[in-house]
């Protein structure tokens, strides 16, 4: 039901003052928030006072606002993700205890790749993808395997809306790039987000044979050596779909 002067609905209102934190930012001051959220700030003090009552998000004093505790209880206790990453984990402890490198899983949302989890230990690379952080299916190695592996439907209306924002990639070279990921059954991309990483990611193949995630590594270039990553992965992408197939 819209309520307000724009034709927003509460739900419209309160969606955006909680997705209004910037990634790595914790806490933000009401009126910045407000800001963010494109609010009243009126609107958004109202709003913030009674999600903190049911813990969703935390009125510090000063101002302060951060995500409530409840919030991030409830999103881990019924996320569809939950599942994936229980699967996964054991995969990826054993790849990253081989490679000493990060290693991700991630899902496709729209045209973009979710990273629901993500392994690294001190020394490891820099790696762009962090958990809950997303990155366009053409940068990533990770998207790459997941829109790869979609049925040519998806794949057309991908290809259709496809325009790269800064204008150095052709819809005919992401076409090209989907078709190789397929036929060899992995992504890599080379210093396409860092100069000095090399990405590689394969699918965790579920019904039809559609991806329903991936499984990547972010590797030096020094260190690149796919013949050895890439039967790895694959191997352990086959135990996490059979671990989802499990009842």
């Amino acid at each position: 039901m819209a309520n307000s002067a724009s034709g927003d609905s509460v739900v419209d209102r309160i969606v955006r003052l909680i997705s209004a934190f910037p990634e790595d930012v914790t806490a933000l001051q009401l009126a910045e928030l407000a800001e963010r959220a494109d609010l009243p700030l009126t609107t958004a003090h109202r709003l913030v006072r009674q999600l903190a009552a049911h813990g969703l998000l935390d009125a510090a004093p000063g101002g302060l606002v951060r995500p409530g505790l409840r919030l991030w209880e409830l999103v881990n206790r019924t996320a569809p993700t939950l599942a994936l990453r229980q699967a996964a984990m054991p995969f990826m402890e054993d790849i990253q205890q081989v490679l000493n490198q990060n290693v991700n899983l991630a899902v496709l949302d729209g045209w973009e790749a979710l990273f629901v989890e993500r392994l690294s230990r001190r020394g490891s690379v820099a790696n762009r993808a962090k958990v809950a952080g997303r990155m366009p299916v053409h940068t990533s190695s990770a998207g790459l395997a997941l829109m790869a592996h979609q049925d040519k439907q998806l794949q057309g209306q991908y290809l259709d809306q496809f325009a790269d924002p800064e204008g150095k990639v052709s819809t005919d070279a992401v076409r090209v790039l989907l078709s190789e990921t397929f036929h060899q059954g992995f992504a890599q991309l080379k210093g396409v987000v860092d100069p000095d990483t090399w990405g590689i990611a394969v699918p965790v193949l579920g019904p039809r044979q559609r991806a329903v995630a991936s499984l990547g590594v972010v590797v030096p270039l020094r260190e690149m050596r796919l013949q050895a990553l890439v039967p790895a992965l694959q191997t352990a992408a086959r135990g996490i779909a059979r671990r989802l197939a499990e009842p």
